[in-house]
């Protein structure tokens, strides 16, 4: 048995297109497992039955939903990122809100200095702060 608790997030058919990006903008993912729906499965043969993935040391299971949902992702729960430098939380609001929805703007919100609350463009929320 891995880890008691993780977290899971469920797309509707493009979670490996999100994992890809977040290979992308952090040195720290790691996919551990992909298992892909085949012709014997229930889901779209090819995408993400279950992924297993790390990010910054923290374990996540993503999955394409073989079924359309009534519901999607909303930013009461969100990833908390706290970047090293300003060049890291520059890149990531700009990548993670391209497409997507700038909840707080980058900028100085009393409590941080540099703070950002963006949601992909695949509906995940991420709050960027600079430490």
């Amino acid at each position: 048995m891995g880890k008691r608790i993780s977290t899971f997030l469920m797309f509707g058919g493009n979670a490996e297109e999100a994992l890809t990006l977040y290979e992308t903008l952090f040195d720290d993912v790691e996919v551990v497992s992909i298992e892909r729906y085949g012709p014997e499965v229930a889901g779209r043969q090819g995408t993400v039955r279950e992924a297993r993935w790390r990010l910054a040391g923290q374990d996540f299971i993503a999955v394409d939903s073989p079924a359309e949902q009534p519901f999607a992702f909303t930013p009461c729960m969100s990833l908390f990122i706290n970047c090293r430098d300003d060049a890291e939380i520059e890149k990531l609001f700009a990548a993670l809100s391209e497409d997507g929805a700038v909840l707080m703007p980058l900028g100085d919100h009393g409590f941080s200095a540099r703070f950002a609350w963006v949601s992909d463009r695949f509906g995940v929320s991420w709050q960027l702060n600079l430490e």
